[in-house]
């Protein structure tokens, strides 16, 4: 939130929480629709991504409630493994496992996950056999054609010709609930990015805020998914930045990479 010439910058604040003082805005069926098949479309990744029953062992009930830990040093080096194009080798301590559930969701969220190949490859690489076995066909299911349709994109989940498909997690921060040497419940709570770039599009970039809890379980030499959920917000009240134009989306999505997240 940017601060005006005249100071309004307290204004603004109480503005944003207090009753309403606008007109009212008439909503076009054009914004309705958009809103629809986003709504749409958010719902069939968070069907698609729960994972199994499979669950890790007891770990003697929910932790206390902690104040949260900013990301800090710790004297060990950052993984430099990588499987399936994903960070591997993550510690079996408890900032291991949150950059592992930090990590999954980043490649979990990914425009990977709409082509069929590369998302099964994905599933069977960060989630238990046994999750990964139960997921795969619910999830061929809920990343169907006609969803690729209503979205814009070709029968095999690619973006047109001219038209850049955004899909991106970004992770704002991560807490551990339950921990043993054996399993970890994770919660990432993050940002997310999803629509089409293009000055044709109909489906135009949005934000999301979400939550995503990881049961993981420590499977031979690294954290697996056994279990993920998602839930909404915790969502800020929006800014009064300007969308930027689809140009600019699409060119700050080729030019930015993402990150390797690690405690």
């Amino acid at each position: 939130m940017s601060i005006g010439g005249d100071g309004g910058y307290e204004d603004d604040v109480v503005d944003a929480y207090d009753e309403p003082r606008r007109q009212p805005v008439r909503v076009g069926r054009s914004m309705v629709t958009v809103v629809g098949v986003v709504v749409l479309l958010i719902a069939a990744i968070a069907f698609a991504n729960r994972g199994g029953g499979d669950t890790p062992p007891d770990s003697g009930g929910p932790r206390a409630r902690e104040d949260a830990r900013p990301t800090a040093p710790t004297g060990e080096r950052p993984v430099t493994g990588r499987s399936s194009g994903v960070p591997s080798g993550f510690p079996r301590t408890e900032q291991g496992a949150q950059s592992a559930a930090a990590n999954y969701a980043v490649a979990l969220g990914g425009t990977g996950m709409f082509e069929t190949e590369h998302r099964h490859m994905l599933v069977d690489t960060l989630y238990t056999p046994e999750a990964a076995a139960n997921i795969k066909d619910r999830q061929d299911r809920a990343y169907s054609k006609a969803l690729f349709e209503r979205l814009g994109l070709t029968p095999e989940g690619e973006a047109p010709e001219g038209m850049t498909f955004v899909s991106r997690t970004v992770p704002v921060g991560t807490r551990v609930t339950e921990y043993t040497d054996d399993g970890a419940t994770v919660e990432v709570w993050y940002t997310g990015l999803i629509g089409m770039a293009g000055e044709e599009s109909t489906i135009p970039v949005t934000t999301t805020w979400k939550t995503w809890t990881f049961r993981l379980r420590w499977a031979g030499s690294d954290w697996r998914i056994a279990e993920d959920s998602q839930k909404d917000g915790p969502a800020p009240v929006p800014g009064d930045i300007r969308a930027s134009t689809a140009e600019d989306i699409s060119r700050a999505v080729e030019e930015y990479g993402g990150f390797t997240y690690a405690r």
